[in-house]
């Protein structure tokens, strides 16, 4: 997998998709934003943990 993003990377697109009012299902970024989903899962150990450290 190519690495393009880094862990704030991630944590910034996270936030930004939460102030837009995106849906942070998994289901739906895995569809609508996979790279950011295959990021996210490559630095935390689920979903889940990425939505909390973008608080």
């Amino acid at each position: 997998m190519d690495i393009s993003m880094t862990a704030d990377d991630v944590m910034v697109a996270i936030k930004q998709l939460r102030s837009t009012g995106e849906n942070l299902n998994k289901k739906k970024i895995k569809h609508s934003h996979p790279e950011l989903m295959r990021h996210a899962l490559h630095y935390f150990p689920d979903w889940n943990t990425a939505l909390d450290k973008a608080n």
